[in-house]
């Protein structure tokens, strides 16, 4: 099983930045080898898709959710198997708990997420 554990939220304000990073770990499991996702959860919303950077075939490729798109950086060290998502120029709207996971999600390997804060 793959645990995952997020850290790095915190509350700054609109314009600011804030680098998240998960640890994944888990017996024979390697970032290296699968597509990693960031995700949120706003308060009242419904979790939603961040971003994602590929492995394999299309290894390094990041993907976007277009509110995003031109803020946010997804990375991955491969040898820490850690992902960081850089976060710039923030907004309120990206006020939420955010989560990485395998893309797609497994269920059962949801962390405890962090949150992130972001006054006007």
């Amino acid at each position: 099983q793959v645990q995952l554990v997020e850290s790095g939220g915190g509350l700054v304000q609109a314009g600011g930045s804030l680098r998240l990073s998960c640890v994944a770990s888990g017996s024979r499991f390697s970032i290296s080898i699968s597509t990693m996702g960031w995700y949120r959860q706003a308060p009242g919303k419904q979790r939603e898709w961040v971003a994602s950077i590929g492995s394999g075939g299309s290894r390094g490729i990041a993907s976007y959710a277009d509110s995003v798109k031109g803020r946010f950086t997804i990375s991955r060290d491969n040898a820490g198997n850690t992902v960081y998502l850089q976060m710039n120029s923030l907004k309120p709207e990206d006020t939420a708990v955010y989560y990485c996971n395998i893309f797609p999600p497994i269920p059962a390997s949801w962390g405890q997420g962090t949150q992130v804060t972001v006054s006007s």
